[in-house]
């Protein structure tokens, strides 16, 4: 028996409502180029639009004209979508407050993951949007989950609660440490401004 290797999300696609609601959301408010349209191959009485997130993926809408948008939040019962996240820059983050309360869209305002901010809101339709802000960069090379991986290992060992900035820091020094070489045999860390007669 062998696996089915996935190497990544290849796109996400959501039921939306009518086709200017969702043109006026993923673009208008997210940002999101709308970049592709034609009927949706399965059911030609819907449209199946097509935005670029940022990360060469895309995002698909599936609209209808006699859909209308219902702010009720989406059902998050077993087997349904709990949310979706999207990564921003820190300098988009920190605005983020700011430009929902413009358009009166309600908001959890930051929240303090550990390793990322996160702030959610609802779409139109009532699902749950996050906007997410990693508060690290891996080092070149190293993929953003291997620095959690071994963020994770190091909160299990020193018994901590969740993943702050400190297990994200030494996890770097580590993974900074396996992927680089050096001409030091001794690459720990060290004190050049300590006193000379010490």
């Amino acid at each position: 028996m062998r696996k089915l290797q996935t190497q990544g999300i290849h796109h996400i696609t959501l039921v939306g409502a009518d086709r200017q609601t969702s043109i006026d959301f993923w673009e208008g408010v997210l940002g999101m180029p709308f970049v592709f349209e034609q009927p949706n191959l399965d059911d030609p009485d819907q449209s199946h639009l097509y935005f670029d997130p940022g990360d060469g993926r895309l995002i698909t809408i599936f609209t209808s004209e006699d859909r209308k948008p219902d702010a009720e939040p989406a059902p998050q019962a077993i087997g349904c979508v709990h949310h979706l996240a999207l990564n921003v820059s820190q300098a988009t983050f920190r605005q983020v407050s700011e430009r929902l309360d413009a358009r009166g869209i309600r908001h959890s305002g930051p929240v303090d993951r550990g390793f990322m901010d996160s702030i959610y809101f609802r779409d139109p339709l009532g699902f749950l949007i996050e906007l997410a802000s990693y508060r690290f960069v891996p080092p070149e090379g190293v993929s953003m989950g291997e620095v959690m991986l071994e963020a994770h290992k190091l909160r299990v060992g020193r018994g901590d609660y969740n993943i702050r900035e400190v297990h994200l820091a030494d996890a770097i020094e580590i993974l900074t440490r396996e992927t680089r070489r050096s001409l030091s045999e001794d690459r720990d860390a060290k004190n050049p401004y300590r006193p000379k007669d010490e």
